[in-house]
């Protein structure tokens, strides 16, 4: 078996100065590695979900959707810098690498909350990261996931962005 076939690589964050949350998914989607953009696949509920706390919709151009965040306060990345994967599910992942979190959250001072984006973020976290003592300030915000895979409890856009609501006290006005 060729291991490099499958091998794939998360994107450098999207983080600005001022970022207040950092908004942490597993690894990108194959749709999201092919065009090299975060959350790009359309199905996928990111986007509206941080345009939905303010009531609005998203915008088209992805710059404009990167300025969008980062005027909010908020940052991107994911929790593995490389893994092996065959498809998009986060269940097929195998021999993941975590990201250097506290290396990121130490060059950030203005960052008050990390945001996982899904149940695998989290436990990519709690695997590499738990109680080091670079991210023990931050509060910890464990999100249902934005895929577009529904689950019993998270079934529509509605259920989710009634869980990211707890993002807003971390949004700059």
């Amino acid at each position: 078996m060729d291991e490099d076939k499958d091998k794939v690589r998360s994107f450098p964050p999207m983080i600005g100065e001022g970022a207040r949350v950092l908004v942490l998914g597993s690894m990108p989607g194959a749709k999201s590695l092919q065009e090299q953009r975060y959350y790009a696949n359309e199905r996928n509920y990111l986007w509206r979900l941080l345009y939905g706390l303010r009531g609005l919709e998203p915008d088209e151009a992805y710059g404009d959707r990167l300025a969008y965040a980062a005027g909010q306060g908020i940052g991107l990345w994911d929790m593995i810098e490389h893994c092996h994967r065959e498809g998009s599910l986060d269940m097929n992942i195998r021999n993941a690498v975590p990201n250097d979190l506290p290396g990121l959250a130490a060059s950030y001072p203005s960052l008050q909350a990390l945001a996982f984006n899904g149940s695998k973020s989290y436990e990519i976290y709690r695997k590499h990261f738990a109680g080091h003592p670079g991210l023990a300030h931050l509060d910890l915000l464990r999100l249902p996931s934005s895929s577009p895979i529904p689950t019993p409890a998270m079934r529509t856009l509605e259920d989710r962005l009634e869980k990211w609501r707890m993002l807003l006290p971390y949004l700059k006005e």
